[in-house]
């Protein structure tokens, strides 16, 4: 059973429509909605709803999060600058973010809350907060990436403040969770690992490259965990990275608890990131973040959407990632678009290169 947190007002965070990311083009008589928008996420909430793990499914309303919360991550510069922004003009805080509305991302934080409460208190053994804006890229002084509050990190910290002495975050969002690797860079007790894409810097706002040379520094050495993979890597890609890097240092590290940072952003109809990722190979690595956490959390896991912005397919690789959490045997949900050839052979040297980098802290 999971238990899936959700609130209204992730509908409500208007990022609208232009040259994509950009804003609207004169060349262009019909505009593009922005990719991180509502219609993505009411698609995640229909799926599950009328898919076949509903019955498997129980269904919560989430909360706003309140300022004290907020900072047990972000300074108050951060804060006052989004809550300024939010309930003023609004318009792009850079030059993908865009914000109107200060609900809706006080709800994406106080939602994921409440969902890691539900698991922290024992009523859940899987909870999954359904929540925009997604956080991963948010760094403890500032946003950056469509992400304004860093959930994942809120959930992280609110785990060690509730005494879960090793709290572990797994992301597979097709970008490189520089928010979660910022906040906890220089520290032993919070493990951040990133499968994603390699794309290097991005700018200002992004000054983490995503190498797995990024390894943490003081207490936090070893403790960040880059699995930077070529473009296009595919299926068993990251089936691989899960079992050959991400399942034998969750070993090591014997966490307490593990948040999924959970996008779906890596399909092979993304726009915003093309590494062929089928609903098999979400549905693996739902299958091996579940058994990670059965293994070793007694089953204790939160995941918090981030990424997936395919506003069809994601929805469907989110139900495959959900199928693997439960452990499915067979496929519930057959296949709907992929068909694009899995070479494994693309990404054999990058899972290589990062055992390497990893090697005076870990064992492979």
């Amino acid at each position: 059973m999971i238990d899936v947190f959700w609130h209204d007002a992730a509908l409500e965070h208007d990022t609208g429509s232009g040259h994509f990311e950009l804003d609207p083009s004169d060349l262009l008589d019909v505009q593009e909605l922005h990719p991180e928008n509502a219609e993505r996420i009411r698609n995640m909430r229909s799926v599950l709803q009328r898919g076949p793990i509903a019955d498997r499914l129980r269904w919560h309303d989430g909360r706003l999060a309140t300022e004290d919360e907020l900072r047990t991550v972000h300074d108050d510069e951060h804060i006052a600058r989004v809550r300024a922004f939010a309930t003023g003009a609004g318009g792009r805080l850079d030059a993908n973010t865009v914000l109107h509305a200060w609900e809706p991302v006080l709800a994406a934080a106080g939602t994921t809350l409440a969902a890691t409460d539900a698991v922290l208190a024992g009523d859940s053994q899987t909870a999954y907060a359904l929540v925009r804006p997604p956080g991963h890229h948010a760094q403890p002084h500032q946003p950056d990436g469509y992400c304004l509050f860093n959930n994942a990190a809120l959930a992280a910290e609110r785990a060690r403040r509730a005494g879960r002495r090793r709290v572990a975050i797994v992301d597979w969002d097709v970008h490189h969770g520089n928010g979660n690797q910022a906040c906890f860079y220089e520290r032993g007790d919070v493990l951040t690992i990133s499968l994603h894409m390699r794309t290097g810097l991005w700018g200002p706002s992004h000054p983490q490259t995503g190498s797995p040379e990024e390894l943490g520094v003081g207490d936090g050495q070893g403790r960040n965990v880059n699995v930077e993979l070529p473009l296009g890597s595919g299926d068993r890609a990251y089936a691989a990275a899960m079992t050959e890097i991400v399942q034998p240092i969750l070993r090591q590290f014997e966490p307490s608890l593990i948040i999924g940072s959970c996008g779906q952003d890596a399909s092979a109809f993304d726009p915003n990131g093309r590494q062929n990722v089928s609903m098999d190979g979400f549905r693996a690595i739902g299958r091996a973040i579940g058994d990670s956490a059965r293994e070793l959390c007694e089953g204790q896991l939160v995941l918090v959407q981030e990424g997936g912005y395919a506003r069809t397919y994601a929805a469907f690789c989110l139900h495959a990632t959900l199928e693997g959490v439960l452990g499915v045997d067979e496929p519930l949900l057959q296949e709907t678009l992929a068909y694009i050839p899995d070479d494994f052979g693309r990404a054999r040297d990058a899972i290589e290169s990062v055992q390497s980098a990893l090697s005076r802290h870990w064992r492979f």
